[in-house]
């Protein structure tokens, strides 16, 4: 296990150094985006329409952060994570199509978003729930907004990040998930623990 500060954007070379386990803070820029922006985003392409905002070497952030408006500015007041697995069936084809090389969420995404990250060099990093006053903290600035007429939570919110963090990297671009490590763990000491105790 390493710890690290990944610069945003960045190389694919830099994200095929991390493995899972290794704790990550980031700084520089990062994007929000749940399931009406990948929608929009994927129907954008699809229609050969320019997105508003560059998501090359760039992190996304399963995110809808509550805003706050101060004269001409927007304030973050909190940045949980959401659940990541609601992107599963979009995910796939986001990371092909906008060359994302870092996701942060919590809970994982599903075996097809692996292969993916594996494909075009991404990792997937699990943020603390709960714990979006803490996130918040990461924050430092708002750059800008786009779709809000998606709704707050939805909208493509532009963040500038300082040494954001800790993360896990909990899926790496090796096809490894850390989900995964855990789930076959388990089972394999549940088996081992039902040998001990005599159990069927």
């Amino acid at each position: 296990m390493t710890e690290r500060t990944l610069e945003m954007p960045c190389s694919e070379d830099e994200i095929r150094h991390l493995t899972i386990g290794d704790v990550v803070h980031i700084t520089g820029e990062i994007i929000t985006g749940r399931d009406e922006a990948h929608l929009r985003a994927l129907e954008y392409k699809g229609q050969e329409k320019e997105l508003p905002v560059n998501f090359s070497g760039g992190a996304l952030f399963h995110c809808g952060p509550i805003m706050q408006k101060q004269n001409e500015d927007w304030h973050l007041v909190a940045a949980g994570p959401t659940t990541s697995s609601r992107m599963n069936t979009l995910e796939p084809d986001f990371i092909a199509s906008f060359g994302v090389r870092a996701i942060l969420g919590k809970g994982g995404m599903s075996k097809p978003t692996l292969k993916a990250m594996e494909r075009h060099g991404c990792v997937y990093l699990a943020a603390t729930g709960g714990a979006a006053l803490l996130a918040a903290k990461g924050i430092k600035s708002v750059k800008g907004v786009h779709w809000l007429d998606l709704g707050m939570p939805e909208a493509l919110w532009v963040l500038e990040a300082k040494n954001l963090g800790p993360l896990i990297v909990a899926m790496d671009s090796h096809g490894n998930s850390l989900y995964e490590h855990i789930e076959t763990t388990t089972k394999r000491n549940v088996v081992e623990a039902k040998r001990i105790l005599g159990l069927k």
